[in-house]
């Protein structure tokens, strides 16, 4: 049984890996290499659909461990990238771009917030 769910994890981790990854280069692709752009929507993005997954496993009971550990422990913390985040962060702090560090920081975190709130609240709309 371990061995099933480190499987599943790591699976969906390749899926949420390749995700990020293919995110960043049409992000910046779009927007430039000047601002992590992708980094910020893949953890806004991210959030949401932790909200929304971890919103139907508490609103319905036909969701499997198996499904858990594959959508929100492989996929999706294969996806999202708070340890890049923080990476990105300190290197705009290093360059002495202090404004642009903290409107990243807290953007990130009061939108990714949003997010996940937004998607508990739409599953909760949807399945009450």
């Amino acid at each position: 049984m371990v061995l099933k769910m480190v499987l599943l994890v790591a699976c969906g981790g390749a899926i949420g890996s390749v995700a990020r990854y293919l995110f960043n280069m049409a992000t910046m692709k779009l927007a430039g290499p000047d601002f992590p752009w992708g980094t910020i929507g893949v953890n806004i993005i991210g959030s949401l659909a932790i909200g929304v997954i971890v919103g139907l496993l508490a609103f319905t009971t036909e969701w499997t461990q198996e499904i858990r550990a594959f959508a929100v422990v492989g996929i999706l913390g294969g996806f999202t990238t708070f340890s890049a985040f923080s990476l990105d962060a300190m290197l705009m702090g290093e360059k002495g771009a202090f404004l642009q560090m903290g409107l990243y920081v807290v953007s990130s975190v009061v939108l990714s917030l949003a997010a996940t709130w937004g998607g508990l609240y739409l599953v909760k709309a949807f399945t009450s």
